[in-house]
């Protein structure tokens, strides 16, 4: 009975965890990207199992950090090609001479490559994010499964 209570109070913890978590990063989205925040608010939680309710806040930080991912993948991808074309200025600015638009160019370039790092950085970090979401769900299903499989085998 003592292992149940403390599987209850934890999955209460990881409850309120997750939900603080959900909420800072839909506060986030919603002011980068669009009114995500209102999809965890609409979700009636009164009616839902603690399982259930945990596994969609669980999969609503999921699909956030998915699309903030994806996010920080297209600007990684313009910034890519806004280097690529300068790149081709530089080229075209070297081969007629131009030294000072070359100096110009090169220094646009580098900028932007610091810009980059930058990016990927973040993208590394949000990459992360996404991954320990996963494994916080799964993790959690996990859990849930071995409670059931000790409920049952406590019937017995």
């Amino acid at each position: 009975m003592k292992k149940s209570g403390k599987l209850i109070s934890s999955t209460v913890v990881a409850a309120i965890a997750a939900v603080s978590v959900v909420t800072s990063a839909s506060a986030a989205s919603a002011t980068v990207t669009n009114p995500v925040a209102s999809s965890i608010a609409s979700i009636d939680l009164s009616s839902m199992d603690i399982e259930t309710a945990l596994m969609m806040v669980q999969q609503e930080r999921t699909r956030l950090l998915d699309s903030q991912l994806q996010a920080q993948i297209q600007n990684v991808q313009n910034r890519n090609q806004l280097i690529a074309e300068l790149n081709t200025k530089l080229q075209a600015a070297i081969q007629s001479g131009d030294t000072s638009q070359a100096q110009v160019l090169r220094g646009q370039i580098d900028a932007l490559g610091n810009s980059q790092q930058m990016d990927m950085l973040r993208l590394q970090s949000m990459s992360n994010k996404r991954n320990e979401a996963f494994d916080v769900m799964t993790n959690f299903i996990k859990k849930m499964q071995d409670s059931r499989s000790s409920i049952i085998g406590n019937m017995r």
